[in-house]
């Protein structure tokens, strides 16, 4: 059979909702790339301007305009891969057409290289091959889960699996209350996002069912770019059936009848466990029309993003869904009231779904009394780099640190010791010294000057060089910004140019002056996240690390 048409595909993709990506997907699928012939195609089908189409897929990474660029290799080059010599890697490839991309979620497999729709793993070019996501590592300490408590049974990935354990019963308990009272529950248990903001999962819930505009719709939020953060890919690999459930659930609290998984596009098996999984759902009545047999409808739909760190805050999401440059949104208005298509929207992060159905059945108090030290519920920690046992860890909100690092995954390597972590992926910047003895909670970490984030935590050991490490770090948020701000978009800049090799001796107390006046500007003004957050990288170093900033700056290294 040959490969169909551009009228097919345009058929089948323009009069389904938020067409713009699946529709580029498939032509790059087709062709290999995406020709001028094909972006002018998709231009008239879609009556978006030519120019600001063009703008718009030169935005994303994975959009290739070159013949042969969708196979070509894409080498993982983030913090983490590059501890474990992606460079090396790099360069053993460029005679395939490789390039470098951003970190690509599997820090917890190193490296990562993508082909086509194809991830494949190892260290040598000679040594590449796909390997199935790991699960979650076992909890050592004997907590009670929420998110982890049945993902490691054999078959969880199938929904004769999930029910097994008791999957969706928490929507049939939840159909036989009022939405206000499955709201009340999400409120009292204290759940909040768990994708980096933090924010009142059952606030926003009421916000939205408050909001006038139909239809509502529920987004999940699955574009976990942020570096060293791998848990969400972790979720829907070995638990789809929980992110789907927890999506009904807030369907049903909110009234919302449509919903959108927007899923990283560097996770391309993920996306065929999600489609079986929604396949399985709607086959057994849990999607679609009437869910059993009540006065509910709810739909749902798979959207891959193309390669956008940016596409992790929420108007950036929503805006490449539908269509649009992927710019962040000015606030106010909200997503709750203006969300995809303007109407009312939720949008949360895929730990922060899969943790629904657990609540749902088991109570709002049992969740809460999940933490220690006073802060509720769990949270799932992302651990990479100079660590004995990688991987995601759901632990008990207010756990020590030091007990993750080293009773947990066992500490640092080769007799070394940790110098430096990263807190919320790179977001949060570093913590080091005596400030390692934290717990991770937002509260105790808020107070050191970082934040808990997403939950993806880097650990560098003694021998790495923290100048370098930092610079890695703001030339990636240098690359992802959007442009869209002049702050963010210049100081990202600027503040790389600081971080590299000196060619010549500078004064310290202006370069810290002209650091600092930089990042204060950044935080007090940027468009969005990426902006306010990236400065904790050069304000972390100086602080914990002034010998090697005056090193730097001076020449002495």
């Amino acid at each position: 059979m040959g490969s169909s048409t551009d009228q097919e595909i345009i058929k089948v993709w323009s009069s389904s909702p938020a067409p713009l990506l699946p529709l580029l997907h498939a032509f790059q699928e087709r062709d290999g790339y995406l020709s001028e012939g094909t972006i002018r195609t998709v231009s008239r089908a879609l009556n978006i301007p030519l120019a600001e189409l063009f703008g718009t897929i030169d935005f994303y990474h994975h959009f290739s305009r070159e013949k042969g660029g969708h196979q070509a290799p894409r080498v993982c080059t983030g913090p983490v891969c590059r501890l474990g010599t992606s460079d090396d890697l790099l360069k053993q490839l460029k005679g395939k057409g490789a390039t470098g991309m951003p970190c690509a979620g599997r820090c917890d497999q190193i490296i990562p290289v993508l082909s086509g729709d194809c991830v494949l793993i190892g260290t040598r070019a000679d040594d590449l091959r796909e390997l199935p996501s790991p699960k979650p590592r076992p909890n050592p300490g004997g907590y009670e889960e929420c998110v982890f408590s049945s993902i490691r049974e054999p078959g969880r990935q199938t929904i004769e699996g999930y029910r097994r354990s008791g999957g969706y019963l928490a929507l049939e308990a939840a159909l036989a209350m009022n939405p206000s009272e499955v709201i009340n529950l999400i409120t009292d248990s204290k759940l909040a996002g768990r994708g980096g903001a933090g924010f009142p999962t059952g606030l926003k819930w009421k916000a939205v069912s408050d909001a006038h505009g139909e239809p509502k719709t529920v987004v999940c939020n699955a574009d976990e770019g942020e570096p060293g953060c791998f848990k969400d890919r972790a979720l829907m690999d070995h638990d789809p059936h929980a992110v789907l459930e927890g999506m009904l659930l807030a369907a049903y609290a909110t009234g919302a009848n449509q919903g959108f998984i927007y899923l990283r596009y560097e996770y391309p098996q993920t996306a065929g466990i999600l489609m079986k999984a929604m396949k399985e759902a709607r086959k057994a009545g849990f999607l679609g029309g009437n869910i059993l047999d009540r006065e509910f409808d709810f739909d749902l739909h798979l959207r891959r993003g193309a390669g956008s760190y940016v596409c992790g805050e929420e108007g950036s999401l929503l805006n490449s869904l539908e269509g649009k440059h992927p710019f962040p949104r000015n606030r106010p208005p909200y997503p709750v009231t203006h969300g995809y298509n303007d109407l009312p929207t939720v949008v949360n992060n895929v730990e922060t779904l899969a943790s629904v159905p657990s609540i749902v059945r088991h109570g709002a108090a049992w969740y809460r009394d999940l933490g220690v030290s006073d802060q509720p519920g769990t949270k799932v920690i992302s651990l990479s780099g100079d660590i004995r046992y990688p991987g995601n860890y759901e632990i008990p909100m207010g756990l020590p640190l030091q007990v993750l690092l080293y009773d947990w995954a066992g500490g640092p390597s080769n007799g070394r010791s940790v110098q430096a972590v990263t807190m919320a992926g790179l977001s949060g910047g570093f913590l080091a010294g005596p400030d390692l003895e934290v717990n991770l909670d937002e509260p105790s970490i808020r107070k050191k000057g970082s934040f808990l984030g997403a939950g993806g935590i880097m650990v560098f050991d003694d021998s790495r060089d923290m100048i370098s490490v930092a610079h890695s770090a703001m030339e990636f948020f240098a690359e992802e910004s959007c442009g869209k701000c002049f702050p963010c978009r210049i100081g990202t800049q600027r503040l790389t140019e600081r971080l590299t090799g000196m060619k010549e001796a500078a004064v310290l107390s202006q370069w810290t002056d002209e650091v600092r006046d930089i990042g204060q500007t950044m935080m007090a003004t940027s468009a969005c996240g990426l902006g306010m957050a990236a400065p904790l990288v050069t304000e972390s170093l100086i602080r914990y690390f002034p010998q090697l900033v005056a090193d730097h700056v001076t020449g002495k290294s």
